[in-house]
């Protein structure tokens, strides 16, 4: 097939708000151009992709993230088959069959001791898909009733076979079985502002409802860091690596549409009911690239200042410009271009393409990358 990188630029303006915080609790930042830039990391934003993907396919065909894969497994056993006594050793059978066998109780309580009553838990998180998830617990069941051993090179089949498109597009990577490891076909930047961005304290007091008339001092006192900003956003997705990851062509298409659509309309939750901070892009710059991928943040290593004019007005000519002037130095002629406007701040991209839906924009793409996979047939 033709290669093919799917590169998405956000513009996307964020009013006070804490949306990712480090371990002290203020918001996440980074030193970009020599100044303080608000951040929000790339995981945090992969998690609500990958959170919205639920609202756009079938959550049947989608991918489990936990530590708790014995009770995932031991669950789709007991749904498939009642005659199982013990569907949670039938279950730690097959998974470590599968090559996962880094299994421990969780710990609990102030020696740090382990829980003899609960489940064993790996010690990290495993991303496996539905289909996964059935599949083992089908070898664990045959196993449980001949009393023969899981076949190792079986189980590992059912792991690494008919990925979920959360797992295609993200990847996963297990520690003590690296040949279940999935190479993500996405890559996501992580969100900073296109100026310079300093947080600011909201010191706050609650009342005691039931408090006497005449007690004037407060029930609860606190303060919580913040900080509003617009956001350079940027991911992109592999075709030929997505493909190669979920080996059909229409889940492939499917999971380019669903990513576009999520990584764009997508907002982390983070302090979201202190601040509702869920706000839609500015602007959108989808490019299809038979290159290589190309993040555009070199536009804002300048600070964008707002003059007279909305700050996304000038954060999207800056963007405008670097594209073209990447484009001159290193294009191939080949990308095509696509743009989602909403408001006076996405003008400037006008230049790169003519504005449309962002559902029509998914279609196009979809029906362009479809057409790439047929080269390929």
């Amino acid at each position: 097939m033709t290669r093919l990188f799917v590169d998405v630029h956000v513009l996307q303006t964020v009013p006070p708000s804490n949306v990712n915080r480090d371990d002290t609790g203020s918001p996440k930042s980074a030193v970009y151009g020599g100044v303080p830039r608000a951040r929000v990391s790339s995981q945090a934003w992969k998690r609500a992709t990958r959170t919205m993907f639920a609202d756009l396919v079938d959550p049947a065909t989608l991918g489990v993230r936990t530590k708790r894969v014995v009770e995932l497994v031991a669950a789709a056993i007991t749904a498939t088959s009642t005659d199982i006594t013990e569907p949670e050793a039938a279950a730690i059978e097959v998974i470590k069959a599968a090559g996962v066998k880094d299994l421990e109780k969780p710990k609990r309580g102030k020696k740090n001791e382990a829980a003899e009553d609960e489940v064993e838990q790996s010690k990290y998180l495993i991303f496996l898909s539905a289909t996964q998830i059935q599949r083992l617990a089908a070898l664990a069941i045959e196993a449980a009733r001949t009393g023969e051993p899981v076949d190792k090179a079986a189980a590992r089949a059912a792991a690494q076979s008919t990925h979920s498109i959360d797992v295609a597009l993200f990847g996963r990577m297990v520690a003590d079985a690296a040949d279940l490891n999935v190479d993500a076909a996405a890559q996501v930047a992580h969100a900073i502002s296109v100026h310079a961005v300093n947080n600011e304290f909201d010191y706050y007091t609650a009342v005691d409802d039931r408090a006497p008339e005449d007690n004037t001092g407060a029930g609860m006192i606190g303060f919580v860091e913040f900080n509003s900003s617009t956001l350079y956003r940027y991911a992109t997705v592999n075709i030929e690596a997505l493909r190669t990851n979920l080996g059909d062509d229409i889940a492939t298409v499917r999971a380019v549409a669903a990513f576009v659509t999520a990584f764009v309309r997508s907002m982390p939750t983070g302090k979201q009911n202190t601040f509702a901070h869920r706000t839609l892009p500015d602007a959108v710059l989808v490019s299809l690239r038979t290159d290589q991928p190309v993040n555009l943040v070199t536009a804002f290593e300048e600070p964008v200042n707002a003059a007279g004019s909305a700050r996304a007005i000038g954060a999207a000519k800056a963007l405008a410009d670097r594209y073209q002037a990447i484009e001159n130095a290193y294009g191939n002629g080949g990308t095509v271009n696509f743009v989602v406007a909403a408001g006076d701040g996405a003008a400037e991209l006008t230049t790169l393409a003519e504005p449309a839906p962002l559902s029509d924009i998914v279609t196009e793409v979809a029906a362009r990358v479809t057409a790439a996979l047929g080269e390929a047939s």
